[in-house]
């Protein structure tokens, strides 16, 4: 896993790969954003929902401990091992949103986890132990890992998803 010298090159490739995200789906059609083709795990809509549905995730941790509860992760209802049910619940969330309400609401979570990241000291952002939330796994990830596994990593991933899917459509 990629690791970062300090806050602003983290912000910085989270902003460089949710441009480089969102703006695949310019090309989109309105029509075609429910569309599962052969070869693709996802459509167009439930692409942005799934990033959408893990940034809400990390914020809801964060609210969460700051108002002194136990959080649960990755969310009360859920477990790890069994992630699917979890993605079905985002892109129910946000079925009923066109992909330019979509791309929207994309950029401004991302712009919320900016703001969350830079709330925080390095010692919170780049240490084991920033928050309980972050320690609640045996990985004991410190909160730069959760933000890019969670950011980074599935933006360049579906990027790729939503480029094949332009492909063989």
């Amino acid at each position: 896993m990629i690791e970062y010298k300090n806050r602003e090159e983290l912000i910085l490739e989270i902003s460089t790969r949710a441009k480089l995200f969102i703006e695949e789906f310019d090309s989109v059609s309105e029509k075609d954003k429910d569309e599962l083709i052969e070869g693709v795990d996802r459509t167009p809509s439930q692409m942005i929902a799934y990033q959408l549905g893990w940034m809400n995730l990390i914020l809801d941790w964060e609210k969460q401990e700051n108002e002194g509860y136990d959080v649960m992760t990755p969310t009360e209802g859920y477990k790890w091992n069994n992630l699917g049910s979890l993605y079905d619940s985002f892109y129910k969330e946000y079925d009923n949103y066109t992909l330019s309400e979509l791309s929207n609401k994309f950029t401004n979570k991302v712009s919320e986890i900016i703001e969350l990241i830079n709330s925080y000291t390095d010692v919170e952002l780049f240490e084991q132990g920033g928050r309980r939330w972050a320690s609640s796994t045996p990985a004991n990830w410190a909160i730069w890992k959760w933000v890019h596994i969670n950011t980074v990593a599935p933006f360049k991933s579906f990027r790729s998803k939503i480029r094949k899917w332009k492909k063989l459509q």
